[in-house]
C-alpha cells in the first residue's frame, strides 16, 4: 500500500440520501463481485475487500475521490436537488413558509444572469470602506464590523460556546486565525507540496486583484503583501496537534488580563464593537498568537492591513460573484486537490442551500426520506452497542475498578439523538429575497453571527442538533456528551432494515461505537460524564492509556500514503480510538445477536466475515494524489486503507475469521495487539 490513491478520510464530510441503489435481483450486502479474492486478507485486508471495486471506479473528474460516500452523496445530492427545484418551482407557497423560503434562496442562487450582470458589484462598497481605514483604531474596528456585517472574519476567529470547565455556561471565545492556506505549514515548511500551493496561491490572489481593477504589478506587490502577513499570523499559530489538547487551549482570562496581555487591542471597547456586552472574562485558545498579533498590530503598517482586510472580503465572496471570480476560485482549488472540472452549479448550490438554511430545507426532507423505522432499529443498536460498551469496560484488565466507575457512569449520560433536531430552527430575521443572491448570504451570516451571539446569558441549549438531516455524518460532543446520528447516515453501506445484523453492527454499529469511543478518546476522555473539563482518571490508569495511545500512534504513524508521506499518529489519534473502540465495541454487540452467535454463510461468507467485510466496504475509494497529500495535513482522520486495517488488526477476531497467521504481511503477535477500550 505504498502508493495509496485510495482512501475516504472522514465520517464528517460526505452526504447521502435515504433511497436505496438500484438493484437487479436479490440485493448481496457483501457482493464478491467486488472484492480482490486472489489476495489475502492477512496480506492486504483493503484490496482482498474491495480491490475490483477499487479498479472498476476510478475518480469522476468533478471529484478529487470516489469511494462508497461519494455514492451516496450523488444519491443525496439528486435527492436535494429534487426538493429545492419543487421549492423553486411552487408558485403557490405562501410567504414566510418553508417552502417559499428554501425555493426563493435556490432561485436567487441559480439566477447566474443577474449574477453574471452584477460582477462585482456587490463587493464594491466593501472594498471602499476598507480604504477609509487610517488608524490602529480604525482597523480593529473594521474588523468587528466586517464580523457582525457577515463579511469576513478577518484575523482572528470570535464567538460564543459553553465553558468547557462550566458547561451550563455560554462564554465568548476568542482564537487563533486570519490564515487562508488549509494548515500553518503550508507558509512554514518547504517540502514540494507547500512550495506548489505557495505559487498556487500567489497566483489566486494576484488574479482577484486584477479582477477587481488592480494593475498587474499592483495585484502581485499586494499578493506578497497578503501572504508575508499571513505568514507571520501562521508563525504565531499552534499546530493542529497542539490544539487537540484542550487543557492547552482553555486560557479563561478576564477582559481586563486579556487587555494587558495585548495592550494594542482595547477589548473593553472592541468587544461592544462585536455585539457582546456584560462580559467580564473571554476564553482565549492561544496566549501566544494574541501576543504576536498585539506585536504586528504596531510593527505591520496600516497600508499592508487595508490590502489584507482587502483580501479576506475577495476571498469570502469569490465563489459567489461572476464567473472570472469563480473560475480563478476553481483554478486554486485544482492545484490543491487536483479536480478536474467544476462541480455543476446546481450541486454546489443545492449544497450551499443545505449549509444556510439547512433546517429549512430539513424539514422538507424529512417528510420525504426519512422512515421512522430507521429511528427505531437506531434506537435499540444504540442501547445494545452500551451495553457492550459497558461489558468492554468492566472487562478491561489495565484499569482500576475507581476509574472502570466513572468510565461507566460516563458512558450512561450519553444522550443520542438520532435522524433530526425536535427543535427546528426557525430563522426568525433572516430577509431571503429572490432576486439579491449575494445579498441573502450575507444576510444568513449575520443572522448566524447574532444567534450565536444571542445565547450569552441564556440556559444551555442541549436540543440542538448540530448538523441538518441530509448530511451523512456522526459526531461526538464532549461538552454536551451526546452522540447524534443525522438522518443522512441511516443508508447502506451503514445501515439498511433488511440487511442482516453483521452488515448493520459492521457499519452503523461500529459508526455508533466510533462515537462512543469519542467520549474515551485522547482528548474526549478528559471531560467527565457532566461534559466539564475535569481529571476522572487514578494517575496509574492515565499513564496505561497514554502508553497504548502511544502504541497506537506509531502504528498508524508507519502508514504511508503518498511518496514519502506518511499518517500523521499524532493528529489522527482520536478517529483511530474511536474505529478501534468502536469497532471492538460493535463485535461485541454483534456477538449477542442470534446471527452473530452462529455460523451460518450467506454468500459464502460466515458471519464475523460478513461483520469485517461490511466495516471495509465503508471505505473502499479512490482519491487523487494532490489531494490525498493535502488530507493528510488537514484531516484528523486516517486514510481509508488504513481505517480498514487499523482497528481489525488489533482484533482476535479479525485473525480468527480469516484465518491469519505468522508470516502473512498484517500479522501482529497476540501481545503486540493494541487492546484499549
Amino acid at each position: 500500500m505504498n502508493q495509496i490513491k485510495n482512501y475516504l478520510a472522514a465520517f464528517g464530510i460526505i452526504a447521502s440520501s435515504l433511497t436505496s441503489f438500484a438493484q437487479t435481483g436479490p440485493k448481496k450486502y457483501i457482493d464478491p463481485a467486488n472484492m480482490d479474492l486472489s489476495v489475502k486478507p492477512g496480506d492486504d485486508f483493503y484490496q482482498y475487500a474491495s480491490g475490483t471495486w477499487i479498479k472498476k471506479n476510478p475518480v469522476p473528474p468533478k471529484e478529487t475521490r470516489w469511494g462508497s460516500f461519494n455514492q451516496l452523496r450523488e444519491f443525496n445530492a439528486q435527492a436535494v436537488r429534487g426538493l429545492v427545484e419543487q421549492a423553486a418551482a411552487n408558485k403557490t407557497a405562501l410567504p414566510g413558509s418553508v417552502t417559499k423560503r428554501v425555493g426563493d434562496f435556490y432561485a436567487a442562487a441559480m439566477d447566474s444572469l443577474t449574477i453574471e450582470k452584477m460582477g462585482y458589484t456587490p463587493i464594491k462598497p466593501d472594498l471602499e470602506k476598507v480604504k477609509q481605514i487610517k488608524t490602529l483604531t480604525n482597523l480593529l474596528d473594521h474588523v468587528a464590523y466586517m464580523r457582525t456585517s457577515g463579511i469576513a472574519s478577518p484575523m482572528f476567529g470570535l464567538g460564543v460556546g459553553q465553558d468547557r470547565k462550566n458547561v451550563t455556561k455560554y462564554v465568548v471565545n476568542i482564537s487563533q486565525g486570519g490564515t487562508t492556506l488549509g494548515d500553518r505549514d503550508y507558509y512554514l515548511k518547504d517540502d514540494p507540496q507547500s512550495q506548489r500551493i505557495r505559487a498556487a496561491y500567489h497566483t489566486y490572489i494576484t488574479k482577484l486583484f486584477t479582477l477587481t481593477g488592480s494593475s498587474d504589478a499592483e495585484a502581485k506587490q499586494k499578493a506578497i503583501t497578503v501572504f508575508n502577513l499571513e505568514k507571520l499570523l501562521a508563525e504565531a499559530q499552534m499546530s493542529r496537534i497542539e490544539m487537540r489538547d484542550p487543557y492547552k487551549t482553555y486560557n479563561k482570562l478576564t477582559v481586563a488580563d486579556l487587555n494587558k496581555l495585548t495592550p494594542n487591542i482595547n477589548w473593553s471597547t472592541l468587544m461592544p464593537k462585536f455585539k457582546i456586552t456584560g462580559q467580564d472574562t473571554v476564553l482565549v485558545n492561544s496566549l501566544t498568537f494574541f501576543k504576536s498579533l498585539n506585536n504586528m498590530l504596531t510593527a505591520v503598517p496600516i497600508a499592508d492591513w487595508r490590502t489584507y482586510l482587502e483580501w479576506n472580503i475577495l476571498k469570502g465572496s469569490a465563489g459567489n460573484l461572476s464567473k472570472p471570480f469563480i473560475n480563478a476560485s476553481f483554478a486554486f482549488t485544482q492545484a490543491q486537490t487536483g479536480q478536474k472540472v467544476q462541480t455543476p452549479r446546481w450541486q454546489t448550490m443545492s449544497s450551499l442551500t443545505d449549509r444556510t438554511i439547512g433546517e429549512l430545507l430539513g424539514q422538507l426532507y424529512v417528510a420525504k426520506y426519512f422512515k421512522p423505522d430507521a429511528k427505531v432499529r437506531m434506537d435499540a443498536m444504540i442501547e445494545n452497542l452500551r451495553k457492550a460498551f459497558e461489558i468492554r469496560i468492566n472487562g478491561l484488565e489495565w484499569m482500576s475498578d475507581v476509574t472502570k466507575k466513572r468510565a461507566l457512569e460516563k458512558l450512561h449520560a450519553f444522550t443520542p439523538k438520532v435522524g433530526y433536531t425536535t427543535k427546528w430552527k426557525t430563522y426568525d430575521g433572516l430577509v431571503i429575497n429572490r432576486g439579491t443572491y449575494f445579498q441573502n448570504l450575507r444576510n444568513a451570516s449575520m443572522w448566524s453571527y447574532n444567534e450565536n451571539i444571542k445565547q450569552l446569558g441564556k440556559p444551555v441549549d442541549r436540543t440542538r442538533f448540530g448538523m441538518t438531516p441530509p448530511t451523512v455524518n456522526a459526531s461526538y460532543s464532549a461538552t454536551m456528551n451526546e452522540i447524534v446520528f443525522p438522518a443522512g447516515i441511516l443508508q447502506f453501506p451503514f445501515f439498511d432494515p433488511n440487511a442482516d445484523d453483521a452488515v448493520n453492527y459492521g457499519g452503523i454499529g461500529a459508526v455508533i461505537g466510533h462515537e462512543m469511543s469519542h467520549g474515551f478518546d485522547d482528548s474526549g476522555s478528559q471531560y467527565d460524564k457532566d461534559g466539564n473539563l475535569k481529571n476522572w482518571w487514578t494517575d496509574e490508569d492515565r499513564a496505561k492509556f497514554n502508553e497504548k495511545t502511544k502504541a497506537l500512534g506509531e502504528q498508524f504513524s508507519a502508514y504511508t500514503v503518498v511518496d514519502t508521506i506518511h499518517v500523521l499518529g499524532k493528529l489522527t489519534m482520536g478517529e483511530n480510538i474511536g474505529d478501534l473502540g468502536g469497532l471492538n465495541a460493535a463485535y461485541t454487540a454483534f456477538k449477542m445477536t442470534k446471527q452473530g452467535q452462529s455460523n451460518e454463510k450467506i454468500d459464502g461468507f460466515t458471519p464475523d466475515q460478513r461483520f469485517f467485510l461490511s466495516w471495509a466496504q465503508v471505505w473502499r475509494g479512490n482519491i487523487l494524489d494532490e489531494a490525498a497529500a493535502q488530507l493528510i495535513k488537514t484531516d484528523s482522520h486516517s486514510p481509508g486503507p488504513y481505517r480498514t486495517i487499523g482497528a481489525p488488526v488489533n482484533m482476535d477476531a479479525w485473525y480468527n475469521a480469516f484465518d491469519v497467521k505468522p508470516g502473512d504481511k498484517l500479522y501482529k503477535k497476540p501481545e503486540d495487539r493494541i487492546r484499549l477500550w
